[in-house]
């Protein structure tokens, strides 16, 4: 698989981010499961930090670049848009 990363980041409502990905590509991913699986992300429960995120060049990232999902994670489990 070629690199990809995330070139556009749109907030789409609970714990869903709508990406438009370098490939031209867009998708759905929905962190929900994500977010109850990794401790780490636990903190973004909070739907107010979760959708204060950035995108830091290549990926989405919270917290000042303290947690972020790799884009191959974001694009392998996102559902078509």
């Amino acid at each position: 698989m070629e690199l990809i990363w995330i070139n556009k980041a749109e907030y789409a409502g609970d714990y869903r981010l709508n990406l438009l990905f370098s490939n031209g590509e867009k998708k759905v991913f929905d962190a929900s499961a994500f977010i109850d699986t990794y401790p780490a992300f636990k903190v973004l429960k909070d739907k107010s930090l979760f959708r204060d995120f950035k995108l830091d060049g290549w990926t989405v990232s919270w917290q000042d670049g303290t947690l972020d999902i790799a884009p191959e994670y974001l694009y392998e489990k996102g559902v078509a848009a």
